[in-house]
C-alpha cells in the first residue's frame, strides 16, 4: 500500500468519489485564488527590473526546473546579467536569504536550486518571500533579468511575464482545486498567462518540451557514458526517481532500452544511504536532481542521466523577450 500522498494523487488522477464531499472547502480555494488573482491584476505593481515567472498551477513538480535552466543559459548567451529566486522548497534551513551556489548542500537549501545554480552558474536567492528574494538578487547581483522558479500564486512578487508548464501525462487530473483536485487556481489561470508549455504529452495550446537525455554520469568520479555504451555496459540497472512525475523518468529509461527496476521516492526526498542500498550489486541511476542530494556518500556504481529541455526553435527568446517588453506586447 503506498502513502497517503500517494492515494490522493491516484484519486486526483484516476478519478474516486471519495473525493466529492471535498467538493465545498475545493469552492472556496477557487474563490480565493480568483479573488487574489483580481486584486493582483487591479494593482499590476511593475517590477524594478523584468521578471519572468515560470510555475505551475498544479501541486507536483511538472518539469518546471530544465525550463528555467534553458531560460537562464538562452539570456546569457545574450549577454544579459541573469539572477533566479526561488523558494527552496525541500530544504532543512530556516535562515533567509540564501544564496545558492553549486557548491551549496542541496539537502540544506533544496535540490532544485542547487541544480540550478550547477548547471547555469548563475546565482541563486533563496526566500520564502519571493519578494525581498527579488530585492535581494537586485542588490547583490545587479542582474538585467530575474527568473522565478515558481512563484505563479505568490503575489508580491511582481512580474512581466508569466509561463505556466504543464504535465501533459498527468495533464490537470479532475480539474478540480484543492483538495478535491490537484489545482492550485481553476483552469482558466492557464489563459492568462504568457505562455504554456507541455511536457511530457500533447496539451492543446501549449508549445511541447522535450526532455532530451546525455551522457549518463557517475557520481562517484563524474565519468560519462553515452546512453548507447551504457546500455551495452549495463542493460539492467536500478532505477530511482524522487521527483513530481517518476513514470516520465522510467518511460524515457525504457526508451533508451535499458531494463529498468523502478524505485520511487516522494518528490524532494532526503535521501539516506541506506534508501539505495540494493543487495544485487547493479548500477543504480537516478534524475540529476535525485543525484545533488547523493553525491556526498555516492558509491562507484550510481549513476544519473541529465537532460535538457528542447523547446520549439525561438521559443526561449520569445519568453525573454516578453518579459524585456521588446516584443511589443504588455508584460
Amino acid at each position: 500500500m503506498g502513502s497517503l500522498s500517494e492515494w490522493i494523487q491516484q484519486g486526483w488522477y484516476k478519478g474516486s468519489p471519495w473525493l466529492v464531499p471535498l467538493r465545498p472547502l475545493s469552492a472556496l480555494v477557487s474563490f480565493e485564488a480568483r479573488r487574489r488573482l483580481q486584486q493582483f491584476r487591479k494593482q499590476r505593481p511593475s517590477p524594478p527590473v523584468p521578471v519572468l515567472v515560470v510555475g505551475n498551477i498544479t501541486v507536483g513538480g511538472t518539469g518546471k526546473t530544465p525550463l528555467v535552466i534553458a531560460l537562464v543559459k538562452a539570456a546569457r548567451s545574450r549577454g544579459l546579467k541573469v539572477a533566479v529566486v526561488s523558494r527552496g522548497f525541500g530544504g532543512k534551513t530556516e535562515q533567509y536569504p540564501q544564496h545558492v551556489s553549486a557548491s551549496s548542500d542541496a539537502l540544506e537549501v533544496g535540490d532544485e536550486p542547487v541544480l540550478i545554480a550547477r548547471r547555469t552558474g548563475a546565482p541563486v536567492v533563496l526566500d520564502p518571500d519571493r519578494r525581498n528574494a527579488l530585492d535581494v538578487a537586485i542588490r547583490e547581483y545587479a542582474p538585467d533579468l530575474v527568473i522565478s522558479d515558481d512563484g505563479l500564486q505568490h503575489y508580491a512578487l511582481p512580474r512581466s511575464a508569466e509561463v505556466v508548464v504543464v504535465d501533459g501525462q498527468r495533464g490537470l487530473g479532475n480539474g478540480r482545486c484543492l483538495p478535491e483536485g490537484p489545482l492550485r487556481e481553476p483552469a482558466t489561470r492557464l489563459k492568462e498567462v504568457d505562455f504554456v508549455i507541455s511536457t511530457g504529452g500533447g496539451w492543446t495550446g501549449a508549445y511541447p518540451m522535450i526532455m532530451r537525455p546525455s551522457g549518463m554520469t557517475c557520481l562517484a568520479d563524474d565519468r560519462t557514458l553515452s546512453p548507447d555504451d551504457f546500455l551495452r555496459q549495463h542493460p539492467q540497472v536500478h532505477a530511482v526517481a524522487g521527483i513530481g512525475n517518476p513514470k516520465r523518468f522510467f518511460n524515457l529509461l525504457s526508451i533508451l532500452g535499458l531494463n529498468a527496476t523502478p524505485h520511487v521516492f516522494p518528490d524532494h526526498h532526503a535521501y539516506q544511504p541506506a534508501d539505495l542500498a540494493f543487495s544485487d550489486g547493479l548500477p543504480v541511476l537516478m534524475t540529476e536532481k535525485d543525484a545533488v542530494k547523493c553525491a556526498p556518500f555516492s558509491e562507484p556504481h550510481w549513476w544519473f542521466l541529465p537532460v535538457t529541455a528542447s523547446l520549439p526553435d525561438g521559443l526561449l527568446d520569445q519568453m525573454i523577450d516578453r518579459a524585456l517588453g521588446v516584443d511589443g506586447k504588455e508584460g
